[in-house]
């Protein structure tokens, strides 16, 4: 009987780990689809949809804006861009196991719609081989999202926009140009 029990209590134990290690994986690809919606919006200009995907209490840095200045400050920097694409490697996800809580980073860059770069396509899933190519092509940008998982959906908390400087991410307050 002893022999029994000890296995179901370790199958119901995999059973547990194989379930959270899928809830894990299943946030982390919700939280990329949330990432691509984001660009998407931003691409289209759509700041109202793209503030929809925050939490009341969002803040941005660098400098402590709150959704509403951040919305104007998408204005300006839309205005300025123009009509572009963001172009980024498959983003870093940590989700916290058992927890309703994650971090993103996602490296990217601005470019015009119609400037084509198929090769950064081919380094999708290899972010430092992006971070190389993308390098000697533009500006690049590191944004690092704070998210919560609220009634079933992911939004972002807290964003923070660093520039590349040389080799490493700075804050900046100067990265609208």
């Amino acid at each position: 009987m002893g022999y029994y029990r000890s296995v179901i209590t370790a199958l119901a134990a995999i059973i547990c780990f194989s379930i959270i290690s899928c809830s894990s994986k299943d946030d982390a690809v919700a939280i990329r689809k949330l990432i691509d919606q984001g660009a998407e919006l931003a691409e289209g200009h759509q700041i109202g949809d793209l503030m929809d995907l925050t939490t009341k209490g969002f803040s941005a840095s660098p400098g402590s804006h709150d959704a509403r200045s951040v919305h104007g400050i998408l204005f300006v920097a839309f205005k300025h861009y123009g009509t572009f694409d963001l172009r980024y490697p498959r983003p870093t996800v940590n989700v916290e196991e058992g927890a309703a809580t994650a971090e993103a980073t996602i490296h990217f860059m601005i470019v015009s719609q119609d400037k084509p770069m198929p090769e950064l396509k081919d380094l999708y899933e290899d972010p430092q081989a992006w971070l190389d190519k993308a390098g000697e092509k533009a500006d690049l940008y590191r944004l690092k999202l704070d998210l919560i998982k609220q009634d079933g959906d992911w939004r972002v908390q807290k964003a923070d926009l660093s520039t590349l400087k040389g080799m490493t991410f700075s804050s900046s307050a100067h990265h609208i140009r």
